[in-house]
């Protein structure tokens, strides 16, 4: 336990003061009554039961918790809370500019981001990824729900799809170090560099319409974030008979490819779900695991001692009207 204002704890050392004070008080009122006793103007005493002394030491108990109130006592509490990592992967391709799902499919991913965000726990650190070309990371993880909204508002179609990319920057914002890959001798990627850690706690929120340009297969790539813990949970945009797009002058062909998305979420063990399901917002929240943790948190106890001293001054008070009839004895 620690104090705000530790300096008032001095005055406790009124607490053993008043009780000399009412010691040296009662003595003297006994000889008294001695003394006129014995020339008969009163009574003896009668033995004195042990109960005199419970309203008197109520009393001392009951400043002794005044003072401590004072001295404004804090606590460390364990708070249980649901924390963890999201990073919102935003497919910013040419492609995300169709009109299949309205008004384009970048934009009904950006409001579905939008109603997550909000949803979430402040514990729970969120930051945003852009991927078309290459990945490029828009937003750190932050609990700051305003620089959330920000980077998702500020999002523009563009480019072709390297899916691979906006998973490799979402994992190195992830582990905080920058992840690179490399091919092995078979033609397949692997992580190089350092141990990643295993991130049980974090998710990526994969918000694309499925198609893929990159260079690197982005399955192969989800595997890579699979083995540092990590959950893809796909959301798909667009439709599957697709539409055509106006890019630089061309007319080009572009559709929903949940096939794709899906591999690359189940490969994570995540899970997918179609950006045209009224109900894609609830299930995106409930899908996303995130660790039940235990964190201390520090309580002030002002109120609590008050109210202790409060009950010790209520009891001494009627302690000492049921002996004596009088309010102090």
């Amino acid at each position: 336990m620690t104090f705000l204002w530790p300096w008032a704890l001095l005055l406790l050392v009124g607490v053993p003061a008043a009780a000399w004070w009412y010691r040296t008080q009662l003595r003297a009122r006994e000889r008294r009554r001695a003394e006129l006793a014995e020339l008969g103007l009163i009574a003896a005493a009668g033995p004195v039961g042990r109960g005199r002394w419970w309203p008197p030491v109520l009393l001392l108990v009951g400043l002794a918790l005044l003072v401590v109130g004072l001295a404004r006592p804090e606590a460390k509490v364990p708070e249980p809370r649901r924390e963890g990592t999201v990073i919102l992967a935003f497919d910013t391709s040419a492609s995300m500019a169709a009109p299949d799902q309205q008004p384009t499919r970048l934009a009904a991913a950006q409001a579905l981001a939008r109603d997550f965000v909000l949803s979430q726990p402040p514990s729970v650190l969120i930051g945003v990824v852009a991927f078309s070309g290459t990945g490029l990371v828009t937003q750190e993880a932050t609990a700051d729900r305003a620089l959330v909204l920000a980077a998702i508002d500020r999002l523009q179609p563009t480019g072709g799809t390297g899916t691979a990319g906006g998973l490799q920057a979402a994992l190195s914002t992830i582990v905080g170090v920058p992840v690179s890959v490399g091919s092995t001798a078979s033609g397949s990627i692997e992580q190089q560099g350092p141990d990643l850690g295993f991130h049980s706690s974090a998710s990526i929120v994969l918000l694309s319409d499925g198609e893929d340009t990159g260079e690197i297969d982005p399955g192969e790539l989800a595997d890579i974030v699979s083995s540092a813990g990590v959950r893809v949970y796909a959301v798909g945009f667009g439709s599957p008979a697709g539409t055509v797009v106006d890019i630089d002058g061309f007319q080009i062909a572009t559709r929903l490819d949940e096939s794709r998305l899906r591999n690359i979420a189940e490969r994570t063990d995540g899970s997918y779900v179609a950006g045209t399901d009224p109900v894609a917002q609830q299930a995106l929240t409930q899908a996303v695991d995130l660790a039940w943790t235990v964190q201390p948190r520090r309580v002030e106890l002002t109120a609590v001692a008050a109210g202790l001293a409060a009950l010790a001054l209520l009891a001494a008070l009627l302690l000492s009207l049921h002996r004596t009839g009088r309010a102090v004895s």
